[in-house]
């Protein structure tokens, strides 16, 4: 005998007839990313050439960080060669009152909103903190830790939804951070909420090391979205004009308050994961070459190229800028900066806690120590006496 079967055992009812709450249909992505280079698309000429301008200025930015660390300036760099297309597009379609938030490697996109790319480059330096004010650029620290910043950024649109700030946060990704409960966690509240909150996926093949097909047998990353009752968008992320587009339109449906869209950019890393990687051990130059001919500066070369838009004076005046924009950077970068231990405790809380305070006098002490060591004499001023001094 069953435990149902025995005498006055519970036998539940036969539950209602589900119906979904959303109907999944207009959710769904399209079956091919969205493409308009090439298409004969009415596109601006405009935008064209600022696109095109700022694809070449982060080509060239990507090299001059890149080369910055095998000279030693830079402790690390996750360059975004190939995936130029998606970093552009990701700060222009912002206004100025909007919210950027990039993973490690989306300072390009923190460079195209306009911030100095020297300062783009801080944390990756290991100079101090964070290497910008996030308030000043509205861009949120980079963050190294996959997916974190995600729900940041959806606690941060909700609460500019609430004061009644007409602000859309726009969070960047990488197809590895997909795995991650940061990733869920983020999605559920946006959609839950209906934040004004964007979600670029840039899909570029590989978790370090890892192919997408290790991570998810779902049709696509942009099918994720369904499950979370928002809709999903595949773009090709190597046209750089599509990809502007279909965030432009996001970015205004979470302005109307339609809530969060979650957009899915197919490109490639054309580069290794980082300096520290070695990425002939897990892919071919056969499938590199396939995508470097589908370079998303060349794309758009052709595309003004046809529609009689560019010529060498273009072309000759965005490699200038950008070559200029190098040589500020190799100047600033071969700077050694002045940095302050004392300030390892700024920044924490916005008054020092009773904690802080007495790490602060412990660092000052032990830099007391060592100046006594070195020359004989205590050491009150510079770093430790900064260190002990409280707020500055």
């Amino acid at each position: 005998m069953t435990v149902l079967e025995q005498p006055g055992a519970y036998r539940p009812a036969p539950p209602p007839a589900w119906q979904p709450r959303t109907d999944p249909v207009p959710l769904l992505p399209d079956s091919e990313p969205y493409r308009l280079l090439g298409t004969g698309a009415d596109l601006d000429p405009g935008l064209l050439r600022t696109l095109y301008a700022q694809l070449v200025r982060g080509r060239r930015y990507n090299r001059q960080a890149t080369a910055l660390t095998k000279q030693g300036r830079l402790a690390v760099y996750p360059s975004s060669t190939g995936q130029e297309a998606c970093e552009v597009a990701a700060a222009l379609v912002l206004e100025e009152r909007d919210w950027l938030f990039p993973s490690y490697r989306d300072t390009l996109a923190a460079v195209a909103r306009g911030m100095d790319p020297a300062e783009a480059l801080g944390l990756l330096r290991g100079d101090w903190h964070t290497g910008y004010d996030p308030h000043r650029h509205r861009v949120a620290p980079l963050s190294t830790p996959l997916a974190t910043h995600l729900p940041h950024a959806v606690g941060l649109a909700h609460a500019a939804r609430l004061k009644g700030d007409d602000v859309v946060a726009l969070a960047m990704v990488g197809d590895g951070g997909t795995s991650e409960g940061d990733f869920h966690e983020a999605l559920n509240f946006a959609a839950v909420w209906r934040t004004p909150t964007v979600f670029l996926v840039q899909n570029n093949g590989f978790a370090i090391s890892v192919p997408l097909a290790k991570q998810t047998a779902a049709p696509s990353l942009a099918h994720k979205a369904v499950g979370y009752g928002v809709p999903g968008r595949l773009v090709d992320g190597n046209d750089a004009a599509a990809v502007h587009r279909v965030l432009a339109e996001a970015v205004e449906r979470a302005r109307r308050g339609e809530g969060p869209t979650l957009v899915e950019a197919v490109t490639y890393r054309i580069d290794a994961h980082t300096n520290a990687d070695d990425a002939t051990r897990y892919r071919g130059d056969d499938e590199v070459g396939a995508w470097l001919e589908h370079d998303p500066v060349a794309l758009l070369e052709r595309e003004l190229t046809e529609r009689g838009l560019f010529d060498d004076a273009t072309r000759d005046g965005a490699h200038e800028e950008a070559e200029e924009m190098a040589a500020r950077l190799r100047e600033a970068m071969n700077e050694d900066p002045a940095l302050d231990p004392a300030d390892l405790f700024d920044h924490v809380y916005a008054e020092k806690t009773t904690q802080l305070r007495e790490q602060a006098a412990q660092l000052r002490a032990e830099l007391d120590a060592e100046n006594d060591g070195q020359d004989g004499t205590a050491g009150h001023g510079g770093a430790a006496g900064n260190a002990a001094g409280g707020e500055r």
